[in-house]
């Protein structure tokens, strides 16, 4: 549990304990040849502190040794010093907490950065120093609150960074899950995010970065919000995703650490968490795709509620007339009932051989496609077909394999494009349409709609 109290005789008496109020302490790597680069680990607190933090840079000797980097340990914040901040590639604050920094001390590593230094944060880091916002662009979120310690899923979205290489698509681990301030996303490399539909106590409404790197003022970033329990330090993924984390920051290995501007996948290709299937029937999980099976039933991402954004997906027909139904739901309220998409959402029609108003790239009952633009960008039945369906506002848009087909504005009181969830129909038993690439990417909410236009990644 994190607390709000400052440092005082006990966290002093602590810190001397452990030497933290002494100058950096080298700790030489294990093993053959001598290290080639040092590695800094503060673990300096003035609010809550972890007991975990022994086993943290036990952990971090140990994958320091196996990377022939060696690495002292300090809580001594005078070792902030241009001079002494010059020895390392990096320096790791190992769940710091509070006010750790005076003026002269962060300016110095502030400089420190700027000439190529790397931070690397683990959990608590992002509790640390909310008057300064060098560091809170450092860091690239503060913490805000968590639940208990619980299980959850954590979803990797780049396994070609270091750190998430040798990580599941799906890692499963307990800790202490961080709720942050903001969102991240916008300004870091997200490598692995929570999957709030999998634990209780989320606050980050379905996008909740977890694990991220960046380059940031002239250095290099990277933090974890894992690293709570003592446990976490042995257990071997968390260690690979420690290691990975080092690799980084010191420059051993070079990564893609660019702010995700673009999409994100919301379905991982192996299985359907964070989504739900209302109603009958429901969908086939293989090589990437998903593929409807019976009916009339829906499978809609519950993980998140939507309100601009720009969906893309992959669609195809497996009869050779053409003749499959299924459909792309928006706008619609969260519920077990698949009507209730019907009745309040909207529906993007796949379907090649029904009525102008219930065809491929109608809004479903409402508004015709664009026929002509829509015949012509339309792919026959067993090739890949892509859907762009962008909605801002009462505004939604439909792109056909690039091509806008629709342009419909919601005037129902009764529904509302605003907000609501997202789904894909499985209408029944003879037909078979087939999903892959689903993905998504949220919009800055606008009052003028007219800018929304198809976008690559």
């Amino acid at each position: 549990m994190r607390t709000s109290v400052r440092v005082g005789f006990a966290t002093a008496a602590a810190a001397l304990l452990i030497g933290g109020l002494t100058a950096p302490a080298s700790s030489a790597p294990q093993g053959a040849g001598a290290a080639r680069d040092r590695v800094l680990v503060f673990s300096k607190t003035a609010g809550f502190r972890h007991d975990s933090i022994p086993e943290g840079i036990a952990a971090l000797k140990e994958l320091g040794a196996a990377e022939r980097l060696a690495v002292d340990t300090t809580e001594d914040a005078t070792a902030f010093t241009p001079g002494n901040l010059a020895r390392y590639k990096a320096v790791v604050f190992l769940s710091t907490t509070g006010d750790v920094l005076d003026a002269a001390q962060q300016k110095a590593f502030e400089e420190y950065v700027a000439q190529g230094g790397g931070y690397l944060g683990v959990h608590a880091a992002a509790d640390t120093e909310y008057d300064w916002s060098y560091y809170g662009g450092l860091v690239g979120a503060w913490f805000q609150g968590h639940p208990a310690i619980q299980p959850a899923t954590v979803r990797v979205e780049d396994h070609s960074h270091p750190a998430t290489r040798e990580l599941p698509a799906a890692w499963q681990r307990t800790d202490e899950w961080y709720n942050y301030r903001s969102n991240p996303r916008e300004n870091v490399h997200v490598l692995a995010s929570l999957d709030e539909t999998t634990y209780s106590g989320g606050t980050m409404n379905g996008d909740h970065p977890i694990a991220w790197c960046q380059s940031y003022g002239g250095g290099r970033s990277f933090y974890t919000g894992g690293g709570h329990t003592k446990e976490s330090y042995a257990d071997p993924a968390f260690r690979s995703h420690l290691r990975g984390g080092l690799q980084y920051v010191t420059g051993r290995v070079a990564a893609n650490c660019r702010p995700n501007t673009g999409y994100r996948n919301i379905f991982n290709g192996e299985t359907l968490d964070g989504w739900k299937q209302a109603g009958p029937g429901s969908f086939a999980v293989r090589d990437g795709t998903l593929t409807s099976q019976g009916g009339m039933g829906l499978l809609w991402y519950h993980a998140k509620e939507l309100t601009s954004y720009s969906l893309k997906l992959d669609w195809k027909m497996a009869s050779a007339d053409g003749d499959d139904n299924s459909g792309v739901f928006v706008g619609f309220p969260a519920s077990d009932d698949p009507w209730s998409a019907v009745d309040k959402g909207y529906e993007i029609q796949i379907d090649a051989t029904d009525a102008p108003d219930r065809t491929t790239g109608a809004i479903y009952s409402f508004q015709s496609a664009d026929l002509a633009a829509r015949d012509k960008a339309l792919k026959p039945p067993g090739e890949w077909n892509s859907y762009e369906i962008t909605v801002r506002g009462e505004r939604l848009q439909v792109f056909l394999n690039g091509v806008k087909i629709n342009d419909f504005v919601n005037k129902d009181p009764e529904r509302s494009l605003a907000s609501g969830h997202i789904g894909l129909q499985n209408h029944g038993d003879s037909d078979q349409v087939s999903f892959r690439k689903i993905r998504l990417k949220e919009l800055a909410a606008t009052s003028d709609a007219s800018a929304v236009s198809a976008a690559g990644d």
